[in-house]
């Protein structure tokens, strides 16, 4: 089965931002946990290591993507247990992402934010989306104890998704 795309692009002050939420039936503290523990994140992202807080630098894994590259990853927001900022910079490019947490009656929502903050990043959209829906596919499941999804039924299904928002 396919999943369907859940992602939308906003315009933003610069660029756009590419907004993914997702819900989980669990305290706020607990879905932090998910995204800021390294024995938690390595099960849906990967592990990192180093000293964190807002202003000092991780290294991470991204162990589900080939050769398992580690990455150096800038904190640069952590407001437990709301909000998460990070950037990175790769042969990819730039990275700016923001994670922020609500919750109400016991239940979490995630609101992940990819700022795309030029032409070039923007353009990517239709290859970094899906990455995305399947990463926070792979937060689920790790929370919920099933089987990981499968990249293939990611990309490039979801690819006309994104292009469609691009133009």
């Amino acid at each position: 089965m396919t999943p369907r795309p859940t992602g939308r692009l906003f315009p933003a002050p610069t660029g756009r931002d590419l907004v993914l939420t997702r819900i989980y039936r669990a305290p706020i503290e607990d879905v932090w946990a998910s995204i800021t523990e390294s024995d938690r994140t390595a099960r849906w992202f990967g592990p990192w290591e180093g000293e964190a807080g807002a202003g000092k630098t991780i290294k991470v894994q991204m162990a589900f993507e080939d050769d398992e590259p580690w990455m150096d990853m800038r904190i640069d927001a952590c407001e437990p247990p709301r909000h998460l900022g990070v950037s990175a910079e790769d042969e990819a490019g730039s990275w700016f992402l923001d994670v922020e947490l609500t919750e109400t009656d016991g239940t979490t929502e995630l609101r992940f934010t990819h700022h795309l903050r030029t032409e070039d990043e923007i353009a990517q959209a239709p290859q970094v989306g899906p990455g995305w829906e399947f990463y926070l596919d792979m937060l689920g499941a790790a929370r919920a104890g099933t089987d990981r999804p499968d990249f293939d039924d990611y990309y490039p299904a979801m690819k006309e998704h994104y292009e469609l928002q691009t133009g």
